[in-house]
């Protein structure tokens, strides 16, 4: 090989190593850096002489914290966020251990900051920073904030960062800061949410977000002036506060609906929700229930806010009947007292059963202002359901009377099985449904082979 060659070798070697060192520089720019350093070089002082100052979050409410968080973060623009490296065992340790041990033994380098995707409504989603580390200036001092995610299966079932500062009452300021911005710009704010459990702690362990569903008031079928009522006492009360307030009248309000199953109560329900859109609402229904005291406060920290109890009875039965101690009952009432009476916060209760609800929850003032029963439907709203049911369906008005007439003390979920069924009937023979599969179904739906159809579907014996 001559010497004109061997040059060329050379010259291209070194090409190579400039081109991968770029490359590794431009890619982890700092991911051979010592975790203590970087963070000296921040905060001007040893991070390990700072005592690091702790806050914890719900998980469902860690989305909030970041999107806090990052806002802080953008008003200083020589800010930075880094990751740390050192796998799944960072998860098992503070700030405080991770800075000595990264001192002490070389472990947990800066490297990639962890994200995961969060839900912020029914149809949304935020790249929340799930494991990461925040420097900037905070009100002229440096702040470092190691921002985690809960992660349960480590054993940390909250969300939570972790604060360095040299300056005392630092990291004081930015909580309150954050904690404020949180309620002020909460992702819940004005969305319809449900809580759900933990398979690793006993609170609320996730929240679902839902859609508001689209319902007008030509959807309900109820006793005229009703529906006014409902609305009046939920918004009402919402639109008037402060002429409410200017008159020493208080705003939280209790609302029960009660009336046989199938009657609409659910339904009315709906309509509400999709109705009044400014309010955050809280579902609570079945197990959900034992989150009440976490609903209340959700709903205290975002109002105007409602929160939806259905099917109350299963937790607010009078204990005349259920002798012992009933602790959900107890969160229930403490929940609707515990809210001061200026409050914007509403509770709706649904009950199949009010003869047996538990007067302490159902007679007391305060509790519940306004008690709407929902009842079975008469002939008119009867004809009026049928029609809604039926609407693409060439029944006939004579036959739909008929019908109407023949199924006194039916109940609306009644109606709309009955006129599901006579398309069925009609489907098995691969045809339109007519007037006699109508006829057919109300036959085989009030035969007495069916009582308990009928019960199940919230109807009572026509005698």
């Amino acid at each position: 090989m001559d010497q004109r060659t061997q040059d060329f070798i050379a010259a291209f070697q070194v090409f190579l190593d400039e081109v991968v060192a770029n490359h590794r520089e431009q890619a982890q720019p700092d991911g051979d850096r010592a975790l203590a350093p970087v963070l000296q070089e921040h905060l001007g002082v040893d991070p390990r002489e700072i005592a690091v100052v702790t806050e914890e979050v719900p998980a469902y409410r860690f989305v909030d914290l970041d999107g806090a968080l990052a806002e802080i973060q953008q008003r200083d623009q020589h800010a930075r966020l880094l990751g740390i490296g050192g796998g799944e065992q960072r998860n098992h340790h503070s700030l405080g251990e991770l800075l000595d041990m990264a001192a002490r033994f070389q472990h947990f380098p800066v490297g990639a900051v962890d994200y995961s995707s969060v839900a912020t409504g029914p149809r949304s989603t935020r790249e929340a920073v799930s494991f990461g580390l925040r420097l900037f200036s905070y009100a002229g001092d440096p702040v470092a904030v190691l921002q985690r995610a809960a992660a349960p299966r480590y054993g940390n079932t909250t969300g939570r960062m972790e604060i360095l500062s040299p300056r005392p009452g630092a990291a004081a300021a930015l909580i309150a800061e954050v904690h404020e911005m949180m309620v002020r710009h909460s992702v819940l704010r004005g969305q319809v949410l449900s809580l759900g459990g933990s398979d690793f702690d006993p609170g609320v362990g996730g929240i679902t977000f839902h859609p508001r569903p689209e319902l007008t008031p030509e959807d309900i079928v109820l006793p005229a002036g009703l529906l006014d009522r409902l609305h009046r006492h939920v918004a009402g009360v919402a639109r008037h506060r402060d002429r409410l307030r200017a008159a020493g009248q208080h705003l939280k309000r209790g609302l029960l609906l009660y009336g046989p199953p199938g009657t609409g109560k659910t339904h009315t329900v709906r309509y509400l929700l999709g109705a009044l859109p400014e309010l955050t609402v809280v579902l609570l229904s079945g197990p959900s229930i034992q989150f009440v005291s976490d609903a209340a406060r959700m709903a205290r920290a975002l109002q105007p806010a409602l929160v939806v109890l259905e099917d109350c009875d299963l937790v607010a039965e009078n204990r005349d009947y259920s002798p012992g101690s009933q602790p959900l009952l107890f969160e229930v009432l403490e929940a609707l007292d515990g809210l001061s009476d200026d409050a914007d916060v509403a509770f709706l209760l649904t009950t199949n059963r009010v003869d047996v609800l538990e007067p302490a929850l159902a007679q007391r003032p305060g509790r519940v202002d306004l008690a709407v029963e929902v009842p079975l439907p008469d002939r008119a709203a009867r004809r009026l359901l049928l029609a809604r049911y039926a609407r693409s369906l060439a029944f006939s008005p004579a036959v739909l009377d008929e019908v109407a007439d023949r199924a006194e003390g039916m109940t609306a979920s009644f109606i709309k099985e009955l006129v599901r069924r006579a398309v069925l009937i009609a489907a098995e023979d691969e045809r339109d449904a007519a007037d006699a599969d109508l006829t057919h179904a109300v036959d085989e739906m009030l035969d007495e082979a069916h009582t308990i159809t009928r019960s199940l579907l919230g109807a009572a014996d026509p005698d």
